[in-house]
């Protein structure tokens, strides 16, 4: 259930002590709708942290324990779904407030940092439709966690941006978040950025490869 968390656990506290550390006057300046940018900064740090802590503790539980089919019935997955979707939508929700709210603190030219940007998009924009289109969203969801009896002998995705590559959403999906930062030229967005492209290879590697490894078995390797 707790496999490799405490490593989650740590990781965590290292990243978090180095955006404090990283979070200077110029990602602090600005406000949105009376709030400051540091408020905005750390709830748009919070919502990747909720969300990554939510998925392992339902994951886990239901992976071992069906908790939430014991709890839920046949609805279980469904209110997973909807639990997640709104964790995950407020990710870059929350990178444009931050943008909003502490733009043009990005020193760069901005026409430079607009193509940059649009540049960023293309593989990302391909990455969400290889998942959609090929590797399935329940299966992004992962549903494999309810039902692994189903997919122990479902082969993996190799097609799309998955000919390339194993992972394509947390390589490419995620340079979104950066392209955000690059449109409004903030420095505080992008910091948000780069935490939430790091800290979901900590998921990747603490939550989600110890649970492919446990339901694929020597197919995952």
């Amino acid at each position: 259930m707790f496999k490799k968390q405490g490593w989650h656990f740590l990781s965590l506290v290292v990243l978090l002590a180095g955006v404090a550390a990283l979070f200077g006057d110029d990602f602090a300046s600005g406000q949105l709708w009376g709030a400051s940018t540091k408020f905005w900064f750390w709830f748009a740090i919070g919502v990747p942290v909720a969300h990554q802590i939510v998925v392992p503790i339902i994951w886990r539980g239901e992976l071992y324990h069906q908790w939430m089919t014991k709890i839920f019935g046949d609805k279980g997955f469904l209110i997973y779904k909807i639990i997640f979707s709104i964790l995950f939508i407020a990710r870059p929700i929350s990178v444009i407030l931050v943008g909003i709210s502490n733009k043009n603190t990005l020193h760069l030219n901005p026409f430079f940092a607009y193509i940059l940007g649009f540049l960023l998009l293309i593989p990302a924009v391909y990455g969400m439709y290889s998942v959609i289109r090929y590797f399935g969203i329940d299966r992004a969801y992962g549903i494999d966690h309810f039902e692994p009896e189903i997919y122990l002998n479902k082969p993996f995705v190799k097609q799309g941006l998955f000919k390339y590559t194993d992972n394509a959403m947390y390589k490419f999906v995620f340079l979104a978040l950066w392209a955000i930062g690059l449109g409004f030229l903030s420095k505080a967005a992008l910091l948000v950025a780069a935490f939430n492209h790091l800290y979901i290879w900590v998921h990747f590697y603490f939550t989600e490869l110890p649970d492919i490894r446990h339901i694929y078995g020597q197919s995952a390797e």
